[in-house]
């Protein structure tokens, strides 16, 4: 049983990562940032007691390489209507409130489409971004781009808008373990194109 002081202390390494990362990306080259992100994670992964994959195998994340096209500074233009608060499930923790907080603006010549921005409701908030792509070789229950209660947060270039580099996508924990229940993207999230890059899918580290 992973105990809730282990748990802190993954948190604590997330957020220290992500610090990492962000200075990284003012002062490196993309690839040597998400360089910087891989190593750590996969570190963190197969030797942290609160890792998702620590009973499991104890397998670090498998990637796609590096690709700067999936890059994107991108500003978020608020809802002049804001759509109803999202429910999501998540499992003992009862149901989650996600708040529509506007869409992003310069991710459709690439992706097709705009993404929505939510906002997590409750205790302190945070910023969340998940997506679901037709990618044969990812999680199929979507990753997350951005997720700032966990830490995961590449932050903002000097115009304030928002670094959303899809290289850094990872899997939600329900990914790897049953053990866990996460939120998973909304209809309005859904690409109908393949991301190739970030996580791949579990499975695709898995020898047959």
């Amino acid at each position: 049983m992973i105990t809730e002081l282990e748990i802190a202390d993954w948190r604590r390494e997330i957020f220290a990562l992500y610090q990492g990362v962000r200075a990284a990306i003012g002062a490196s080259s993309g690839r040597e940032s998400w360089a910087l992100w891989r190593d750590q994670r996969a570190k963190l992964f197969t030797a942290h007691p609160a890792s998702p994959t620590y009973n499991n195998g104890a397998a670090a994340p498998v990637l796609f390489d590096y690709d700067p096209r999936w890059c994107f500074a991108a500003k978020i233009q608020p809802f002049d209507r804001p759509p109803p608060s999202v429910p999501m499930n998540t499992g003992s923790d009862g149901t989650t409130w996600i708040k529509p907080l506007g869409m992003t603006d310069g991710l459709a010549p690439q992706l097709r489409q705009e993404l929505t921005l939510y906002w997590i409701s409750g205790y302190g908030g945070g910023l969340f971004l998940p997506f679901r792509d037709t990618g044969t070789h990812v999680y199929g229950g979507g990753r997350y781009l951005l997720d700032t209660i966990k830490g995961a947060d590449l932050g903002c270039n000097a115009h304030g808008q928002l670094w959303l580099d899809f290289n850094f996508a990872y899997n939600p924990s329900c990914a790897y373990s049953d053990a866990w229940v996460c939120p998973l993207p909304a209809a309005e999230n859904c690409l109908k194109l393949a991301v190739p890059a970030g996580e791949k899918s579990p499975t695709q580290g898995k020898t047959p």
